[in-house]
């Protein structure tokens, strides 16, 4: 490795190391990396923007301010005391429910619109049973991750995988939705070992809960009819995005615009929903990202999980599956898909079959989001409306359960991969 390429690793390494420690707020952190980036001349400026993902933050920003209009609705309220309604009050069906919720909206949302939708029904459910949401929150991070996994437009790295190997949304649906339903299956029998049967409330609080009418929590008839029919459309804009050659970012501002204008809710109430600390975090930390990048870090890193493997393609199989695990647990997973695809692609052109190679990596790194809480842009979004909220998730916290768990899920992955791929 050059002197740039230990530089750009180093600042990496050191970045993970000081918002591990929690001393500084991530968003500083990845602020300051960026910073150390561009001074000490590791790419040019305008190189370094070429890596922030704005469609990604397009994404963010543009649900943020849709979520911000829709909860003036009073929605998110009805659909808590709805749900409290249908579970009989019992945390443990609350949070079943929730995941299951989660899970589904993010196969036909992005991650991140998913947990801005479920995050403010999850604090008002809490906050209502007076139970601690942090473990809610928890289990919802990780059912975003995998439910996105089942479907072409449910994470960014299918959406790439898509594009470069010619697989429709049907093709996901067939490959990738069966070993979701698996992992959906084994990681609601664990969150019952782990949290179900921990989750009590107050039998007053849940009779107090069950007295209550959902009806009585909408704040506007008007906007509330909007917001149902802006998030069916929404769901839609997702889904048909590609086929309408528009980026899902597009769709994102246009359906915050769009409300806004249909709503005449105040844009300053709307734009103080924003949380502008995870925009400015994704924003360094793509920066960050891509000094690897553009070194040649991430190109290394990237042949080394195909050369470890001598060519085997059942082998190299296995590796990408764990290693775009592991590897997206701690970088974002974008960038590292985006330097596979070419690797993959000129494997391809020799006439090996790399069928089960693209399968690898679309489930590795949809999956590795779990690993921690930098993972996926649904970890950062759901554990800052937590900390907003007054319940902070610590990166070792999170790392606590959900390195394991996306070890776990993983390791089905790779029996699942096994079990359609056998080895020749």
């Amino acid at each position: 490795m050059d002197i740039t390429q230990l530089i750009s690793v180093a600042i990496f390494v050191i970045a993970l190391a000081v918002i591990i420690s929690e001393k500084v707020h991530r968003a500083v952190v990845a602020l300051a990396g960026a910073a150390l980036v561009l001074m000490l001349g590791i790419m040019p400026f305008e190189e370094a923007i070429g890596h922030i993902d704005f469609n990604t933050l397009g994404v963010l920003f543009g649900m943020m301010l849709f979520v911000g209009v829709v909860k003036l609705s009073g929605l998110f309220e009805y659909l808590a005391v709805a749900c409290a309604h249908l579970a009989k009050g019992q945390p443990w069906r609350i949070m079943l429910l929730f995941v299951l919720l989660t899970a589904v909206l993010s196969a036909f949302l992005d991650n991140v619109t998913t947990v801005l939708l479920i995050g403010p029904m999850t604090l008002n459910i809490c906050r209502l049973l007076k139970v601690d949401p942090v473990p809610f929150f928890l289990t919802e991070i990780m059912a975003s991750n995998v439910g996105g996994t089942a479907t072409l437009i449910g994470d960014p790295p299918n959406i790439m995988i898509g594009s470069a190997a010619g697989y429709g949304f049907v093709d996901f649906i067939l490959m990738d939705a069966p070993c979701v339903l698996v992992i959906l299956a084994v990681i609601c029998v664990v969150f019952y070992f782990m949290y179900g049967r921990k989750l009590a409330a107050p039998e007053s609080e849940i009779q107090g809960v069950l007295a209550l009418r959902a009806g009585d929590y909408v704040k506007n008839a008007r906007l509330l009819k909007i917001s149902v029919a802006m998030i069916g459309l929404v769901v839609v804009g997702f889904m048909c995005h590609d086929a309408l050659g528009w980026e899902s970012s597009v769709i994102a501002l246009g359906a915050a615009a769009l409300i806004l204008l249909l709503s005449r809710a105040s844009i300053d109430e709307a734009l103080a929903q924003v949380e502008w600390t995870t925009l400015v975090f994704f924003a360094g930390l793509f920066i960050i990202v891509g000094a690897m990048t553009a070194t040649g870090v991430i190109d290394m890193l990237a042949m080394w999980l195909v050369d470890v493997t001598g060519g085997n393609v059942f082998l190299t199989m296995l590796v990408l599956v764990f290693g775009s695990a592991v590897v997206s647990a701690f970088l974002d997973n974008i960038p590292f898909v985006a330097t596979m695809i070419p690797i993959l692609a000129s494997m391809q052109a020799t006439g090996m079959d790399v069928t089960p190679l693209w399968w690898a990596v679309s489930l590795g790194a949809c999956l590795g989001g779990n690993g921690s809480l930098i993972g996926a842009s649904a970890n950062v979004v759901l554990s800052d409306i937590s900390r907003k909220n007054g319940h902070t998730i610590t990166f070792v916290q999170y790392l606590k359960v959900g390195f394991p768990m996306m070890m776990l899920t993983t390791v089905i992955a790779a029996i699942y991969l096994v079990l359609r791929f056998p080895p020749a």
